[in-house]
């Protein structure tokens, strides 16, 4: 057993609690109606299983997909050849990915950008995705704090999910580090895989999450170059955001 960021079971688990289509906090309606008019191409960065991109196809949107974890992709793929949708989709770290063609919109929906661990790296990413769009193309994606529970260094717990064909997928986490001073936090989540009372798989990933204050995430990406940058609560555009419990949605614009 191995340590993984997206296997093969975190991903079962994905597709089973955050189905295709499935929006969280209104996040899928949001970025439609925020990029209804682009008649450019549009980047899904960190697409996962295709939650949000399907969707967005769907509606008459052009928009590729990128993601790190090839269990993921495969989904994703799998997930448009159902519904006869033939996206780009590429599998590569944020930081080595390179296209000629430009972008004149890039999203990063359900927090994934919380994901990268490192803030140098985090920093690098946001970079390279200013690289990647058009003069006048817009950054898009939504952030969250963590809550209390989460962070009070003594969380841990086990759930049990049933799949359609009568397995079990049981899920352990255990909060294993927090440094309030550098912002971040790390779990170990062990998945495992049940079959008439059988553990027939298992799997062990490593989940870091790194946050950020709302006016310093602001700082940084003006300080990389984006203006007009619009904070929205609770993907309500405009909203102003009012208590930490909210989703955070930012919308940039590359000069």
């Amino acid at each position: 057993m191995s340590f993984s960021y997206y296997g093969e079971l975190c991903t079962e688990l994905y597709n089973l609690t955050k189905k295709v289509g499935q929006p969280l906090g209104g996040d899928i309606e949001y970025y439609r109606e925020r990029l209804q008019d682009c008649k450019g191409p549009i980047l899904e960065a960190m697409v996962g299983s295709g939650r949000v991109i399907i969707p967005l196809l769907e509606s008459g949107l052009n928009v590729d997909g990128v993601d790190y974890s090839p269990e993921m992709l495969a989904s994703c793929r799998q997930h448009c050849k159902d519904r006869e949708l033939k996206p780009n989709l590429y599998e590569s770290n944020l930081l080595e990915f390179s296209l000629s063609n430009k972008y004149e919109a890039i999203i990063i929906p359900a927090g994934s950008f919380l994901l990268i661990e490192k803030r140098d790296e985090s920093i690098a990413v946001l970079n390279r995705l200013y690289e990647l769009l058009l003069p006048g193309g817009r950054l898009m994606l939504d952030l969250f704090l963590p809550n209390q529970f989460e962070i009070d260094g003594k969380f841990s717990g086990t759930s049990a999910f049933s799949l359609p064909n009568g397995d079990m997928i049981t899920m352990e986490e255990k909060l294993v580090e927090v440094d309030f001073y550098n912002q971040y936090k790390v779990s170990y989540y062990k998945y495992e895989k049940w079959r008439e009372g059988q553990q027939i798989q298992s799997e062990l990933q490593r989940f870091a999450l790194r946050w950020y204050g709302i006016e310093e995430f602001k700082l940084v990406l003006e300080g990389i170059g984006f203006s007009e940058v619009v904070i929205s609560a609770d993907f309500k555009y405009g909203t102003q955001p009012t208590n930490s419990t909210q989703k955070f949605a930012f919308e940039a614009i590359k000069k």
